[in-house]
């Protein structure tokens, strides 16, 4: 079965590891930065020595993203960042090939024990399982 992991994320939190600190969350330091990478790193490395990961990336901040859409007249709506109407946007992402729901759960624990400055909050990591092409499971 395969599954989506997701790592939710706002503005500020790249802002935050940034070093500017804001009302939802403090500034990271570069030692703990490193530390997230360096967590990161490892459980990537785990995933690819035990053959189930397929993919893994981290993605810009949402100041970076572009929404294209329509219009009720079928007329192209192109939208540049940043979006303060948006609280969370998906930061980074693995895609998974797992035996079970409980063991990509397991992963999904393992992420969100992620090192980070004292008063972080960290969001809720999501597991969604990716469906096939006819429309049901893999």
């Amino acid at each position: 079965m395969k599954y989506l992991v997701m790592v939710q994320g706002s503005q500020a939190d790249y802002e935050a590891m940034s070093g500017k600190p804001s009302a939802d969350g403090p500034a990271w330091s570069e030692k703990e930065l490193q530390a997230m990478f360096a967590y990161m790193g490892e459980i990537n490395n785990d995933l690819a020595e035990s053959g189930e990961l397929i993919d893994a990336q981290g993605l810009t901040e949402p100041a970076q993203t572009r929404f294209v859409s329509r219009d009720k007249d079928g007329r192209p709506v192109i939208t540049d960042g940043p979006y303060g109407e948006t609280k969370e946007v998906l930061a980074g992402y693995w895609l998974l090939e797992c035996e079970s729901l409980e063991r990509v759960t397991e992963i999904a624990l393992r992420v969100s024990a992620c090192p980070g400055p004292a008063g972080l909050v960290e969001p809720p990591v999501v597991i969604r399982p990716v469906g096939d092409a006819s429309g049901g499971e893999c």
